[in-house]
């Protein structure tokens, strides 16, 4: 599948690796409290490494690991929360995480424009057709009246 990284559609080398699934060689994300069970595991795994958020997870226990992950993922369960555009700003103002954050789940393009201003540079969409949509809402607006990471 193919996705929006630094405004440019590229292919995605990542995996999602479930709970009750084993991490393969190459590039895996797993949850917060997989992280943080199976961190030393996780460490000497072949291939880079990241994490995904959930709304409710907290970054005070991440927040000393971020130099060993590569990608933070945030995954939206619906459109009707927003804490993760708030971690997505506390990762890149307060943690200062330079890695790449993106975006997955269930969030609408209309979002895509404020989400980069958070500090997310990476878009899934839920389906490839989804991509014209999202790449063209990050150019939304011209003008910004509020400060961002960007």
């Amino acid at each position: 599948m193919q996705l929006i990284k630094d405004n440019k559609i590229i292919d995605n080398s990542w995996h999602y690796v479930a709970e009750d699934s084993t991490p393969s060689a190459g590039d895996i994300t797993v949850s917060l409290p997989r992280w943080e069970a199976e961190k030393a595991q996780l460490l000497n795994h072949t291939g880079k490494l990241g994490v995904r958020l959930v709304p409710g997870d907290a970054l005070d226990t991440l927040a000393a690991d971020l130099e060993n992950i590569q990608l933070i993922e945030l995954d939206f369960p619906d459109l009707a929360d927003g804490r993760l555009f708030s971690l997505a700003w506390m990762l890149r103002s307060r943690y200062g995480y330079q890695g790449e954050l993106r975006a997955t789940g269930s969030y609408v393009a209309e979002q895509v424009f404020y989400l980069s201003r958070v500090g997310v540079n990476a878009f899934v969409p839920q389906k490839p057709d989804d991509l014209p949509a999202i790449l063209s809402c990050l150019n939304d607006f011209s003008a910004h009246y509020q400060a961002s990471i960007n």
